[in-house]
C-alpha cells in the first residue's frame, strides 16, 4: 500500500498543540481508509516545552514521528528534516496553527491526478479567499506572488502557501537552499523551472487560531527580494547563452 506522509513543522506551539491534535485526529480515520498514513512532526528548537508535549500528545495516534532540532533553524530547515525522514510516495506539508484546516487534506490530495506533480493551496486564486488576516500581511504575500507570476509563470496565483501535496519525485529532485519562510516559495519556483506541473487548490487563508505568528515581515521581504533578483539574473544569463549559441551556428 502506498504511504502518505504528512509533515507539520512546529516552533513554540505549546498553546495550540491540544487543538492541533484534536483537529488532526478528526481527519486521520478518513485518510487511513484510503492509504497508510505517516505523520512527521518537526520541532524546530522550541523553548516552550512544545517538543515534549508533541511526543506525549501525538503518540496515541500511532504512525507518528517527532523529530527535534536542538536550536531554531527556520521553517525551510524544518521541512527538509521532515522530507529526509518521510517515506511517502505523496508528501503533504501543513501549517500547525489552523491556517488551513486539516480536514481539507483529502480534497488537496484528490487534485494530485496523473500529470500533476504538486497541488498548492491558493487563496489568491479567483475561487479562493482570505478571512481576518491583517491587510498588511496579505498585501506583502499577494504582492510577492504577483511578482513570481511575472517572473516564473502566470498560471499559479499563490506562491507562498505551505499547505501543499507533492509527489515524491519532486522532493527527491528539487534542491532548495533557504532555511526560512522563503523555502516554501523557492521549492515551488524551482519545481516549476524544473518542469514539474502544478495544480492549485482554491482555499481560504485564515488568521491563525492560536499563538503568535513566527514570521518576521521585513526579514521575509528582504529574502524574497534577494531571490527574485537571482531569478532575474538567471533569466538574463539564459537569454545571453541562447543568443550566443544562435550567433555561433
Amino acid at each position: 500500500m502506498a504511504i502518505l506522509s504528512i509533515i507539520i513543522p512546529c516552533y513554540n506551539e505549546r498553546e495550540g498543540i491540544p487543538s492541533m491534535y484534536t483537529r488532526f485526529a478528526a481527519v486521520i480515520p478518513e485518510l487511513r481508509q484510503r492509504t497508510e498514513v505517516e505523520l512527521v512532526l518537526v520541532d524546530d528548537g522550541s523553548n516552550d516545552g512544545s517538543a515534549e508535549l508533541l511526543e506525549t500528545t501525538f503518540s496515541r495516534l500511532g504512525g507518528v514521528k517527532v523529530l527535534h532540532h536542538s536550536q531554531n533553524r527556520g521553517l525551510g530547515a524544518a521541512l527538509r528534516t521532515g522530507f529526509a525522514y518521510a517515506h511517502g510516495s505523496v508528501i503533504v506539508t501543513c501549517d500547525s496553527d489552523g491556517t488551513y484546516p486539516f480536514e481539507e487534506i483529502p480534497a488537496l490530495i484528490e487534485r494530485l491526478v496523473p500529470g500533476v506533480d504538486i497541488v498548492t493551496a491558493s487563496p489568491y486564486h479567483p475561487a479562493g479567499g482570505v478571512e481576518n488576516v491583517p491587510a498588511y500581511r496579505i498585501a506583502i504575500s499577494k504582492g510577492a506572488s504577483l511578482c513570481y507570476r511575472l517572473l516564473v509563470g502566470p498560471h499559479t496565483h499563490t506562491y507562498t502557501a505551505l499547505f501543499r501535496a507533492y509527489r515524491r519525485e519532486v522532493i527527491d529532485q528539487v534542491v532548495t537552499r533557504a532555511d526560512g519562510f522563503l523555502m516554501v516559495t523557492e521549492l515551488l519556483v524551482e519545481s516549476i523551472l524544473a518542469g514539474f506541473h502544478v495544480a492549485e487548490y482554491p482555499a481560504t487563508l485564515r488568521v491563525r487560531c492560536y499563538g503568535q505568528s513566527k514570521a518576521r515581515v521585513l526579514r521575509i521581504t528582504r529574502t524574497h527580494l534577494g531571490y527574485m533578483t537571482s531569478l532575474i539574473g538567471r533569466r538574463m544569463q539564459s537569454r545571453h547563452r541562447t543568443v550566443f549559441t544562435q550567433g555561433i551556428r
